[in-house]
């Protein structure tokens, strides 16, 4: 399609726009427009010149057009954002349970710490000399080292609480099993496990407390040496109505040091170990003084077949 001369001039100096309905609206500029539709197919290609054929053979790139159609933008709506919302507050229920949860890993924490103290530093007390200064009004307990406490002693308290001491990790599964089979009535707590009760824990059966000293047992066996276990549970067992330790329960039977104590006397506070309160290591009778003879034989046994390897110097 062409148009030429004054009067296409004239006649389309005034229009600016005209609508297109393969590309949407054709702007012209000037005197000339060229409109590319979207499908860019020869068929729908439109020419409009208004100038002489030798300028209507002159090609025009995209960008050297005069007039190009673009559809018409429609004006975006101004998107409304809402204010981001508060993170809501967990319920009562997870926050007690994160607490119970920390309280917890605090606790462990704290009792891992006092394993690790106790290695090197004396307990102060333990819950059963608390509770038994409270109620008598005064107990007697002097701390000694292991060194200082008569060899035969050791041994026999060995020997009557626990034979295979230095065989074990914190558990004599061979004693649990024989208790098991004589129906649970007697002990086979071994001399590791009754110091985890008797500095950590409570007195008295419960399964709670078992289950405590399962965990514990292991863990001071890990971090504790035998002698230092030994060592501990000497000073802090009851022999007696207030009386804790083998170096005051020397003193109040027989009237001497722990380091002084003979083969037999030494065997009859072993005896006492048991039922403390019940018992008096310097008036045993009957089978308890048999008992006493027995163990005195028994603290050679051990020395003699390497029992007593890990704490006897």
């Amino acid at each position: 399609m062409q148009h030429g001369g004054a009067d296409g001039l004239r006649a389309l100096s005034g229009l600016r726009s005209v609508p297109y309905a393969g590309a949407g609206r054709i702007r012209f500029d000037g005197f000339a427009c060229a409109s590319q539709p979207r499908t860019g197919t020869p068929t729908d290609r439109l020419d409009i010149a208004l100038f002489p054929a030798p300028f209507k053979q002159s090609a025009f790139s995209p960008r050297e057009t005069i007039a190009s159609v673009r559809p018409v933008a429609k004006k975006a709506k101004k998107s409304s954002r809402r204010k981001p919302r508060k993170p809501a507050r967990p319920s009562l229920w997870r926050r007690l349970r994160r607490w119970v949860v920390w309280a917890g890993l605090g606790l462990a924490a704290f009792v891992v710490l006092l394993v690790v103290l106790f290695r090197f530093v004396n307990p102060p007390t333990t819950h059963t000399i608390w509770t038994a200064d409270r109620y008598l009004g005064g107990v007697k307990q002097d701390w000694v080292p292991l060194d200082q406490i008569a060899p035969a002693t050791v041994r026999a308290v060995v020997a009557a609480e626990d034979a295979n001491f230095c065989q074990h990790w914190g558990f004599d599964m061979a004693a649990i099993r024989d208790a098991l089979e004589d129906g649970a009535n007697r002990g086979a707590s071994t001399i590791s496990q009754q110091t985890v009760k008797n500095v950590f824990l409570w007195q008295g059966r419960s399964w709670p407390r078992k289950a405590m000293e399962g965990v514990l047992t292991p863990l001071v066996e890990a971090v504790w040496p035998k002698r230092r276990i030994l060592e501990v549970y000497l000073n802090v067992a009851e022999f007696g109505e207030g009386v804790f330790g083998v170096e005051a329960a020397a003193r109040h039977y027989f009237g001497v040091s722990a380091a002084k104590l003979t083969a037999k006397q030494g065997a009859s506070l072993a005896v006492v170990l048991p039922n403390p309160k019940a018992r008096n290591a310097a008036k045993l009778s009957g089978w308890m003084a048999r008992r006493a003879t027995q163990l005195v034989d028994g603290a050679a046994t051990i020395r003699a077949d390497g029992r007593a390897a890990c704490f006897d110097s």
